[in-house]
C-alpha cells in the first residue's frame, strides 16, 4: 500500500519503480487473515538465510551432554551448542537437559552466559545455544599465581551472579575453580549449571548419577540413584550428609573458592579425602592454617564465616560480596580493625606473662600485626616499642646465638687495635740510647710481654674469641714490670686503668664484677707486697712529708733524662688516650642508633600520647 495520505509508522521504504516521477513508498505490515504478514506494494520477497546451524569442532564434555563450536548461519554468530551425548535418552534425562537450559536461560547475568536458542537436531536430540567464550578459567589463574586483586574482583562478580540465582530459586550446586572463566576482555562466567537446582522443586529430581561434577559415594546418600552431586571438597557438609543443597550450600562452595584465592591452596585435599576432611574439619580460615604469613583481616574474617558449619551462621552472597568488595574498594571496617588489633594485642601480653626467652618473638609478631591493623593504637605501639628497646630477662636461643656471632665480629677489631696499642711501645724503644740502663733484665722482660701480648692480640683478631686468663695474666705482669721504671704510683695507676677500659669490654669480665675488682686489687697491690718482701727491688719511700720514687731501671744524670722520661710518659699517655677515644665513640654510635630507633619507633604514636619511653 503506498501512502498518499497520512503518515503511518513505517517499517520499510522502498522506490518503486515504472510509475512516473519515483517517490518513496511507506510500506506497513497487513495480515491476510492466514496470519503471513503482508507489504503492500512490494515486488519482491525478503530473503533469510536458512536457519540452522554449522557445528564444527567439540569444545567441552560432560556425563550428559557434549559443546560443540558452531557458526550460527541465519545471524551469522559464533555460538556453542550444547546437545545430549545419547541419542535415545529417556524422559527424566531430557527433563534434565532441557531444565538445564531454561535455568541458565532465566537467569540474566552478566556473568552468567546467555542461551540463544532451544532446539531440537536432525536427529531428534534436544540442544541449546550460547555465547561462545574465550578466556581463562580461574583455576588456571590460581595455577598461575595471578594477582590477588584480579582474582578478588571475579570472585566479586561471581557472588553477584549467585545472588541473583538465589533470588530467582536456582543452586548452582557444583561451583569451584575450574567452572568460573575469566573472559580476554575482563568478563567473568559462572558455567556448567547442569546440576543446578530449583528450590520449587522435590529433592530427587536434582540427582543425577553420572553428570559431569558428580561422584559417586554409595547407596546411603539420599539420592534414590546413589550419587551425591558436586564436587568433593567443594561441597557443603550438609550436601554430603544427604540434605538438599539451598543457597547456603553454594555460600561454602564460595568460601572454599575464597579460601584458596587467598592461601594459593585449596581449603580440602582433593578426592575422596576431601569428603571426610569436609565432615570432619569443616571450617578454617588461611591466617589459622598459615599463622607466619599476612593475609587481610577482613577477607579472612569473610572467609571463615562462609565456611562455617551451620548453613544458618553464613552470609549470603550479596553479604560475601559486599564484604570483598568494600575491602577492593579500601572502605575497611576500622572498628573491626581496632577490635582485632586489641585481640592481638592481649595475646602477645598473654604469650609474654609466660616468661619464656621464645616466646617474646611470638609476642612481637603478634604486637606488630596489631599495629598494622590499628597503626593508632597507643597500646599495640607502646609494645612494640617495649619489645624492641628494652632487654628481655632472658634471651632466646636464636638471639643468643646472633649476639655471639656479633661480639666475636667486635673482638676481631678489638684484638687488631690492641695489636697496634701494644706495637707502639715499641716506638720507645729508641730512648733507650739516651738513657742509662741499670737493669736490662727489666728491659728484656718489658719487651717480652709486650710481644707476647700482642701475639695474643693477634690471635684473638683471628679467632673472636679472647683468652680472658692470658689477657689478664699479660696485663698484671705488665702492671708490674711498670713499677720498675717509676714505682708503683707514678705511671702504674695510669697503665691499670687503660688496662681495664680495655679488658672490660670482654663480655665475660664485664659480667662479673668481683674479677674486675678482685684483678685491680692483684695489680695495685702485688708490687707493693713484692717489694715489702725484697722480691723486687723497693722504688719508693715515704720520709721528712716527701715521697722519694726509685726508679729501678734508669739512672738519671740530667735534663736529656728529663726529656726523655717526659716524652714517653706522653707517648704512653697518648697512647691510651687513644684507645679510650676509640672505645668512647664506639660507644656513642651504638647509642645514637639506638635513640635513632627509638625516636623513629615513637613517630607511630601521636605526637600528643607519646611515651617518655627511652633506650636503656
Amino acid at each position: 500500500m503506498v501512502d498518499d495520505g497520512e503518515p503511518t509508522s513505517p517499517i520499510l521504504a522502498e522506490t518503486l519503480e515504472g510509475e512516473g516521477n519515483a517517490q518513496p513508498a511507506v510500506l506497513e505490515p497487513t495480515c491476510d487473515g492466514t496470519g503471513r504478514p503482508l507489504i503492500a506494494a512490494l515486488r519482491g520477497t525478503v530473503a533469510l538465510p536458512v536457519p540452522g546451524y554449522e557445528v564444527g569442532r567439540s569444545i567441552g564434555r560432560g556425563g550428559m551432554g557434549e559443546v560443540f563450536a558452531a557458526h550460527d548461519q541465519r545471524i551469522g554468530r559464533e555460538v556453542a551448542l550444547k546437545r545430549m551425548r545419547d541419542t535415545t535418552p529417556d524422559a527424566e534425562a531430557l527433563a534434565r537437559f532441557l531444565r538445564e537450559a531454561r535455568i541458565q536461560a532465566r537467569l540474566d547475568h552478566p556473568a552468567i552466559v546467555p542461551v540463544h536458542e532451544l532446539g531440537i537436531d536432525e536427529c531428534g536430540r534436544p540442544y541449546f545455544t550460547m555465547k561462545r567464550l574465550t578466556g581463562v578459567t580461574l583455576a588456571r589463574l590460581l595455577a598461575d599465581g595471578a594477582p590477588l586483586p584480579r582474582m578478588l574482583r571475579a570472585f566479586v562478580e561471581v557472588c553477584r551472579a549467585m545472588e541473583l540465582a538465589h533470588a530467582r530459586g536456582v543452586v548452582h550446586r557444583d561451583l569451584k575453580p575450574s567452572n568460573i572463566m575469566l573472559g580476554d576482555y575482563g568478563e567473568v562466567y559462572v558455567l556448567d549449571w547442569g546440576v543446578a537446582r530449583m528450590l520449587s522443586e522435590q529433592p530427587d529430581i536434582s540427582t543425577e548419577p553420572g553428570t559431569a561434577g558428580s561422584h559417586q559415594v554409595g547407596s546411603e546418600d539420599f539420592t534414590q540413584s546413589g550419587a551425591l552431586l558436586g564436587t568433593p571438597g567443594y561441597m557443603s557438609p550438609e550436601q554430603i550428609q544427604n540434605a538438599p543443597a539451598a543457597p547456603a550450600a553454594d555460600v561454602y562452595a564460595l568460601g572454599c573458592i575464597l579460601f584458596e584465592i587467598l592461601a594459593a591452596e585449596a581449603l580440602h585435599q582433593r578426592g575422596d579425602h576431601a569428603i571426610g576432611r569436609t565432615l570432619s574439619a569443616p571450617q578454617d580460615s588461611p591466617a589459622r592454617r598459615y599463622p607466619d604469613r599476612t593475609f587481610a583481616p577482613e577477607l579472612d574474617g569473610a572467609c571463615f564465616e562462609a565456611l562455617a558449619e551451620d548453613p544458618t551462621a553464613r552470609p549470603t552472597a550479596h553479604q560475601l560480596a559486599e564484604r570483598v568488595q568494600a575491602y577492593l574498594d579500601g572502605d575497611r571496617d576500622v572498628e573491626r580493625r581496632r577490635e582485632l588489633a586489641a585481640r592481638e594485642v592481649a595475646s602477645a601480653r598473654e604469650v609474654l606473662a609466660r616468661a619464656e626467652p621464645e616466646t617474646r618473638v611470638v609476642a612481637l609478631r603478634l604486637a606488630a600485626r596489631a599495629v598494622a591493623l590499628d597503626p593508632e593504637s597507643i597500646e599495640a605501639t607502646q609494645l612494640v616499642s617495649s619489645l624492641l628497646l628494652e632487654t628481655p630477662p632472658q634471651i632466646p636461643a636464636e638471639l643468643a646465638s646472633s649476639l655471639e656471632t656479633h661480639e666475636r665480629r667486635i673482638n676481631r677489631d678489638r684484638g687488631r687495635k690492641a695489636t697496634y696499642a701494644y706495637l707502639s711501645v715499641f716506638a720507645l724503644l729508641p730512648l733507650v740510647l739516651v738513657l742509662e740502663i741499670i737493669n736490662w733484665p727489666v728491659i728484656v722482660a718489658f719487651y717480652s710481654i709486650v710481644t707476647l701480648g700482642a701475639v695474643t692480640s693477634w690471635r684473638h683478631a683471628r679467632t673472636g674469641d679472647p683468652s680472658v686468663p692470658v689477657v689478664c695474666a699479660v696485663n698484671l705482669a705488665l702492671a708490674i714490670v711498670f713499677t720498675r721504671i717509676a714505682g708503683p704510683f707514678v705511671l702504674t695507676p695510669l697503665f691499670i686503668t687503660a688496662a681495664l677500659v680495655a679488658m672490660t669490654t670482654i663480655p665475660w669480665l664485664n659480667a662479673r664484677r668481683w674479677a674486675v675488682v678482685g684483678w685491680t686489687a692483684v695489680a695495685v697491690l702485688a708490687p707493693i707486697v713484692l717489694e715489702r718482701a725484697g722480691v723486687l727491688q723497693k722504688t719508693w719511700e715515704i720520709s721528712d712529708d716527701r715521697l722519694l720514687v726509685v726508679s729501678d731501671l734508669v739512672r738519671t744524670h740530667g735534663w736529656i733524662d728529663e726529656v726523655a722520661l717526659t716524652v714517653a710518659s706522653l707517648l704512653f699517655s697518648l697512647v691510651i688516650a687513644l684507645l679510650a677515644l676509640m672505645l668512647s665513640r664506639r660507644r656513642q654510635t651504638a647509642q645514637r642508633a639506638l635513640y635513632f630507633h627509638a625516636w623513629h619507633l615513637n613517630q607511630l604514636i601521636p605526637s600528643s600520647q607519646r611515651p617518655q619511653t627511652q633506650p636503656r
